[in-house]
């Protein structure tokens, strides 16, 4: 049966690549609002779910299965996601700075029989960041649509001290879970 992946992202089809011979990327939107006194892993599950639904939904086919993924940071229990503008930007990053931070990404698999999902969840430890860089980083346009302003994969990596958990997780697509779901549908 065909696998698509309910993602636009060029970081998360990049990823796929390196596990799945075979996939088509399709476009979903959903409503990515947080419920109230929603914790963070609830969240980025139940995201992961509905972009998996949503993209089997719009397929039209019984015979496909439809992987999607969603990945969030949490700071003291709070959800940061992607920046409105340079000061909400500059706001994460600031309290960011310094800090360790959770990374989760949720991944879920859906077809007319099957909805598996799993949450995967990094530890990463930012360096001091001064003002000055926090500025220049925006000013490049990679964190504007990235959950907590950064990119770890790209220049944001630098801010990284430490990470304790999955790498491929905290850029978008846990590589191990995501092969073993996949392996179990014989993908």
């Amino acid at each position: 049966m065909p696998l698509f992946l309910a993602s636009t992202s060029p970081r998360r089809a990049d990823l796929l690549k390196q596990i799945a011979q075979t996939f088509t990327q399709t476009e979903v939107t959903i409503d990515e609002t947080p419920y109230q006194h929603e914790n963070a892993l609830h969240y980025v599950e139940r995201m992961a779910q509905e972009k998996a639904k949503q993209g089997f939904i719009q397929l039209e086919q019984q015979q496909a299965y439809v992987l999607s993924a969603d990945t969030i940071i949490e700071l003291d229990g709070e959800i940061l996601g992607k920046p409105k503008d340079q000061a909400d930007s500059f706001s994460m990053l600031k309290r960011l700075s310094n800090r360790s931070h959770w990374v989760h990404t949720a991944i879920c698999l859906v077809s007319q029989d099957v909805q598996q999902s799993c949450v995967v969840s990094s530890k990463v430890e930012f360096r001091a960041l001064t003002d000055e860089e926090i500025k220049l980083y925006w000013q490049t346009g990679e964190p504007c649509d990235k959950a907590g302003s950064y990119a770890i994969q790209g220049l944001a990596g630098s801010f990284v001290q430490r990470i304790d958990g999955s790498y491929s997780a905290i850029v978008g697509l846990p590589l191990a879970e995501t092969l073993l779901m996949l392996r179990q549908q014989a993908l």
